[in-house]
């Protein structure tokens, strides 16, 4: 059997009306060939710690067009595969003033897709999803996918990553059955994205893409006490420069626009070489990594993105944290200027994609809000003790937890929303995961934009069923009430705005779809349904939909009503 030089990908990502960036890796230095009609674009690889890549851009396109390529590496054709069974990949452009479609969603453990894979962990929705889309012909394509955080679980890994570590190195050893190096990073990305099915979609389909915390570890930077835990380990340092390197290669890179590429420092050591050997930017790579991890101001992992009449803002809620007492905060200050200068009206609608919910069910931010008081030292040293072990027993680390930085950005959504920040949108949508079940939130206003949260976690991995009740008793009733009262105990401000819960929650794996419309914004999550035991060709099921009309004169109707019934009302009367 001969084995192909082709190791990982092609992926699909950044892609605008005239150009698209084609990601591989390899299995050794080679140049990269895309070929698409009568056109050819070629890269050299580089190489990261023995691993060699390619980042392949195809420009001078043609906006609106789609193209079936072939990728070839040193003049052999190693994509499409010849037997795959799957339609051939394409190159599709965006088209000038198409209204904007995309899926998303978060959370997705990398473990085998037969019955015993499907019974611990559940469907993987992206597959179904890929299956679906390679089925059916008269499916529309969505613009791009973004998977916003948990891509990989390097702190929770599976059989199969555990026996990679075992074949390298003592697996009883810290870190034990977590990962090392970037060796190991490697590896996990590609039980990620080799399934034949995803592979493929991945290679047709544009896709953006963000870190949470188990990229890294879980509650990677809740606290300054936590960080200093870390890094008192024997282990933490390497992990985190492996995490951070492998990140910008596998995930980072393909994010940037071809302009966005020639500013960043690492990408412009490799496309100014022109040695005979690839470059290796090992040790560049490993130095900014560190570098990113010590002085988050280095380097920016938001990004921003136009499509349309919609703009699309993806948030780092991870990297980019002040984790000092007198200034905690999700973002540090230069964080918090970009992202203030991004949010601005003028849009139809206003995506802000933040693995973290900005809008957590009130009661669990009431709660959250009130651990980060009392570990600040609310009600003394001893209480800031227990509430520190609470906060990263149970996660409270969301943007409720950083009280400063949620009212900061709950003022910039105000101020949209109320037309001082240029003509007001639509809406303003909060797009995230993390939370491992999905809802609707909307916050209760009269008059404006629509500011709503719509969650879509996990794409595989199922909550406990005991954490399932928890989810639900802080989505409903007295926990908002509750919640408040336990926050003014510890002398938390109320939040500048109430919001209230309009669809959810729901618990099954989910890949959701959000679909620009005339009469709104559209979206509905899908899950995969094994049918007679056929674990291995899952069927794709809609679990939940919702239509966000925009304001009628005279205002909307109550947050968590009449959203379908606004949508009914203007198809009747058209």
């Amino acid at each position: 059997m001969t084995t192909s030089p082709l190791v990982l990908g092609p992926m699909m990502r950044y892609v605008d009306e005239t150009s698209a960036s084609i990601w591989v890796e390899t299995r050794g230095d080679s140049r990269v060939t895309v070929r698409a009609g009568d056109r050819s674009w070629e890269a050299r690889t580089f190489v990261a710690h023995g691993h060699h890549y390619a980042l392949v851009e195809a420009a001078g396109l043609e906006p609106g067009s789609v193209l079936p390529y072939t990728l070839e590496i040193d003049g052999t054709q190693c994509w499409p595969e010849p037997t795959s069974g799957f339609p051939p990949p394409v190159i599709a452009t965006l088209k000038p003033g198409k209204p904007l479609r995309m899926a998303y969603g978060s959370c997705r453990t990398s473990v085998p897709h037969d019955a015993a894979g499907n019974r611990t962990h559940g469907v993987d929705s992206l597959r179904a999803f890929a299956l679906a889309m390679a089925s059916d012909a008269d499916l529309p394509w969505p613009d791009l996918v973004a998977f916003l955080g948990d891509q990989v679980y390097a702190d929770l890994t599976s059989e199969q990553m555990q026996e990679f570590i075992r074949a390298r190195r003592d697996i009883e050893a810290p870190p034990g059955e977590e990962l090392k190096d970037y060796e190991e990073y490697a590896h996990l990305y590609f039980l990620a994205w080799s399934d034949p099915a995803n592979r493929w979609l991945l290679s047709t389909l544009p896709s953006a893409m963000i870190f949470d915390d188990h990229d890294i570890r879980d509650d990677w930077n809740t606290s300054l006490s936590w960080k200093k835990e870390m890094e008192a380990t024997s282990w933490w340092h390497g992990r985190i420069v492996a995490g951070l390197a492998s990140y910008w290669v596998y995930q980072h890179l393909g994010n940037l626009s071809p302009q966005e590429r020639d500013e960043d420092p690492i990408w412009r050591q490799i496309a100014g070489h022109t040695g005979e050997a690839e470059i290796d930017v090992s040790a560049a790579l490993d130095d900014f990594a560190d570098r990113a991890d010590q002085d988050p101001k280095s380097y920016r992992w938001s990004y921003c993105r136009d499509i349309g009449d919609t703009r699309l803002i993806v948030v780092d809620s991870r990297a980019a944290r002040d984790l000092a007492p007198d200034n905690r905060a999700l973002l540090d200050k230069d964080e918090m200027a970009w992202l203030d200068g991004s949010m601005r009206g003028g849009f139809r609608h206003l995506l802000v994609a933040t693995s973290l919910p900005f809008l957590l069910p009130m009661g669990l931010h009431y709660v959250e809000s009130w651990n980060e008081a009392i570990s600040q030292g609310a009600w003394g040293n001893r209480a800031a003790r227990a509430g520190e072990k609470v906060r990263q027993a149970v996660d409270l680390e969301h943007w409720g937890a950083f009280e400063n930085s949620f009212h900061q950005v709950a003022a910039m959504v105000t101020e949209i929303a109320d037309g001082k920040r240029g003509v007001a949108p639509e809406t303003i949508m909060f797009l995230s995961g993390d939370v491992h079940y999905s809802y609707v939130a909307e916050v209760e206003r009269a008059s404006g934009s629509r500011i709503m949260q719509a969650v879509c976690s996990p794409i595989r991995n199922p909550l406990p069923r005991l954490m399932r009740s928890f989810a639900a008793v802080m989505s409903y009733g007295v926990a908002a009430p509750v919640g408040a009262l336990v926050a003014r105990s510890a002398k938390v401000p109320d939040p500048p705005f109430r919001w209230k819960g309009v669809k959810g929650p729901w618990f099954t794996n989910n890949l959701a779809c959000l679909e620009v419309l005339p009469e709104g914004l559209k979206l509905w999550w899908q899950t995969g349904v094994v049918e007679d035991g056929d674990d291995l060709h899952p069927r794709l099921e809609q679990v939940a939909s919702v239509t966000v009309a925009s304001r009628e004169e005279g205002g909307s109707p109550p947050a968590g009503r009449g959203l379908d019934r606004l949508t009914r009302r203007r198809a009747a009367r058209t």
